[in-house]
């Protein structure tokens, strides 16, 4: 039997960069930072020395649901993180061209991932009920925090009666659906997966725990210039929100209907470090385990790839190490290919850092352009490979790799190509 293919055929966005593949995409090239002043809560009220994020502007569900009543259903059934999924998914399918029938509907399923679901619910609503009872919590409570929420009420939209699932593996979690629906497809238990990951931690609960543990970034006075991959004078990163869903496909099934394709996935690895819950492994060993299996799954050799998108945190652990593990992986070839890292300019979407990733490479393919890594204006001389500093470049590939490292030890890397 011949294998099955997968191909991305849709792509929807929620970022803080703009909302659509196209605004997204036409930001990140000009190298344009989502991160500013909190707007959501003031920290002040909180005592919290954390004053920015990368929030999604003028996000109103309104804009995208014409339905007055269904809006009103949505606004009281659905977090923030869901509302987000729900859109994504709505320009997603659109881009895909992709209409779910009742017969094929069995053959179509969600797979969306979130790191801690409905946190603004549940912080919330904790408050409803320490200050007023058991009765001050409304009726949806749990439908709204629980984190399988999104790839439920997406799958309810949209009518797809295959499997509908979530995976929360830390800042993994988006790129572990994306994944698993790979496999799903590949192994012939779904023709069509609606996959990818959200998240919504825009809340002083995120920025209190995150705060302790002296992940985030204190640099209130330059917001935009906060985030710095790989830069020396790093401090943490910038907590984001969004969502990114695609459109994932068996290749014969989307040349039957003429659907457009970005990309084909090629291959996809993961593990763990098994070593710490929050560090990554000090020499980078999970991480390049990852990309090894990967690279077997695609079965290409490291001189294959063009082009990576980093899990590039702007913490120094993390960029330090995972810049470890690409040079042992791929050698010398390590300074041959370019690097970027999308948080530069969204933040960390946690459950939606890998997605974001891989729909960055998507339209890279498609482009054949590389977005930049901002802010990179003091090379730390331990992270020593192309970052693509300052400026997007016109770059020649056939292969990129996209990656998400998480809490937990948690190491998933994804490997796309150009379709021919």
């Amino acid at each position: 039997m011949a294998v099955r293919r997968v191909v991305i055929t849709g792509l929807g966005v929620v970022s803080p960069v703009g909302i659509g593949h196209q605004d997204f995409w036409k930001a990140l090239l000009a190298g344009q930072s989502g991160v500013d002043y909190i707007t959501q809560f003031n920290p002040d009220d909180f005592g919290l020395e954390y004053k920015i994020a990368a929030e999604v502007k003028n996000f109103n569900i309104e804009d995208f649901y014409s339905d007055k009543r269904k809006v009103g259903g949505f606004l009281k059934e659905m977090d923030r993180c869901t509302l987000f999924a729900m859109v994504a998914a709505k320009l997603a399918l659109e881009d895909s061209h992709l209409q779910i029938s009742e017969e094929e509907a069995p053959r179509i399923s969600t797979f969306i991932g979130t790191g801690v679901g409905g946190l603004i619910t549940t912080t919330a609503d904790h408050i409803k009920l320490v200050q007023g009872g058991p009765r001050k919590l409304g009726l949806r409570s749990i439908i709204k925090l629980m984190p399988n929420a999104p790839s439920g009420q997406v799958a309810i939209e949209f009518g797809a009666k295959g499997r509908a699932k979530s995976d929360a593996t830390a800042c993994a979690s988006g790129l572990d659906s994306l994944f698993d629906a790979f496999m799903y497809i590949r192994d012939n238990r779904s023709d069509v997966v609606i996959s990818g990951g959200t998240e919504a931690t825009v809340n002083p609960f995120s920025f209190a725990s995150f705060g302790n543990m002296q992940a985030l970034s204190k640099r209130n006075s330059d917001p935009k210039g906060a985030s710095r991959p790989f830069s020396l004078d790093r401090d943490g990163f910038v907590l984001g929100e969004g969502c990114i869903v695609m459109v994932l496909e068996e290749l014969e099934h989307a040349l039957k209907r003429g659907a457009p394709i970005y990309a084909e996935v090629a291959g996809a690895g993961a593990s763990c470090d098994a070593s710490h819950i929050v560090a990554p492994h000090e020499t980078g060993a999970g991480a390049a385990m990852a990309m090894r299996e990967a690279m077997r799954d695609a079965e290409i050799d490291p001189t294959a790839i063009d082009y990576i998108n980093a899990h590039g945190t702007s913490t120094p652990l993390n960029d330090e190490r995972e810049t470890m593990a690409i040079k042992t992986v791929l050698g010398e070839h390590a300074y041959k290919v370019a690097v970027s890292s999308t948080k530069s300019m969204v933040g960390h979407l946690l459950g939606g850092a890998g997605p974001i990733g891989v729909a960055a490479c998507a339209l890279s393919i498609r482009d054949q352009k590389v977005h930049p890594t901002i802010n990179l204006n003091t090379p730390d001389p331990k992270c020593d490979l192309d970052y693509v500093p300052h400026t997007a470049r016109d770059l020649k590939i056939n292969y990129t790799m996209a990656e998400a490292l998480g809490f937990g030890g948690h190491n998933t890397v994804m490997i796309l190509k150009k379709y021919a």
